[in-house]
């Protein structure tokens, strides 16, 4: 049996702003944009290269809206793989993206910790050779 995962969400407060930190300061695609009602879209977004994509869901009540920026309590939420480490830090940087832990050399690549426009945070990683699938 072959399993993969597809796609995660993430709770946002405004479509249109997610969506334009993520297309614009991250560069993902917009995948999908669809209409389901006058409230709820369907907006995906995907990392150039990726198999998975993210899910940008509005949240809808309380509950949801305290979540927004602090779905893991604070740990690092997502790992964002690049081939190209520094022109792709480079363009977090100009893009005025939060870098919360500078580029550091660790055993398994290069990584540095950003945070998106909400406060989740990612772990920016180029691997090693040896770690990680290829990209």
């Amino acid at each position: 049996m072959d399993q993969r995962l597809v796609q995660i969400a993430i709770l946002v407060d405004d479509y249109d702003q997610a969506i334009h930190f993520y297309t614009r300061k991250l560069q993902f695609d917009l995948t999908e944009d669809s209409y389901i009602s006058e409230t709820k879209r369907w907006v995906v977004v995907t990392p150039k290269g990726s198999a998975c994509s993210i899910l940008l869901a509005k949240a809808a009540n309380e509950e949801q809206k305290s979540r927004v920026g602090n779905q893991t309590g604070g740990r690092v939420f997502l790992f964002l793989h690049t081939n190209d480490f520094a022109n792709y830090y480079d363009l977090l940087v100009k893009g005025g993206v939060n870098i919360i832990r500078q580029p550091s050399k660790e055993v398994y690549g290069t990584v540095a910790v950003f945070e998106d426009l909400y406060g989740n945070l990612w772990d920016l990683i180029e691997p090693t050779d040896s770690q990680g699938p290829s990209l």
